[in-house]
């Protein structure tokens, strides 16, 4: 083993997230950033749901609730699903994409 760079790639979070949006699997940092979305979200709907109740609108507190009812359940949902399928490595999803260096390699010794 060589004390050089390892063999995986480095790859900023926006190049993680991007290319989990296209190859198939999700891999960690997208399901972070999904996470963050689902913080935001419950941060947005626990505002609209004190500012329904300082109304005290009872429609108004029913139809915010049911929201964050649905969110909550997809959230629990998208979260069982991972658990049984588990999360890809970028490495990974770039070699299904024909992206990693190893691929670019044999497309070029083919094509001559």
């Amino acid at each position: 083993m060589e004390g050089g760079p390892s063999n995986k790639e480095r790859f900023s979070s926006a190049e993680a997230v991007m290319l989990g949006a296209l190859a198939p699997g999700v891999n960690g940092p997208t399901w972070n950033t999904v996470k963050i979305a689902f913080l935001m979200l419950g941060v947005c709907l626990a505002a609209m749901l004190s500012l329904a109740f300082s109304f005290s609108d009872s429609s108004l507190i029913f139809h915010v609730t049911f929201l964050v009812l649905i969110a909550a359940v997809l959230f629990v949902l998208l979260s069982s699903f991972l658990a049984e399928t588990g999360l890809v490595s970028v490495e990974h999803q770039m070699q299904e994409m024909g992206l990693s260096k190893e691929n670019v390699g044999d497309k070029s010794n083919k094509s001559n």
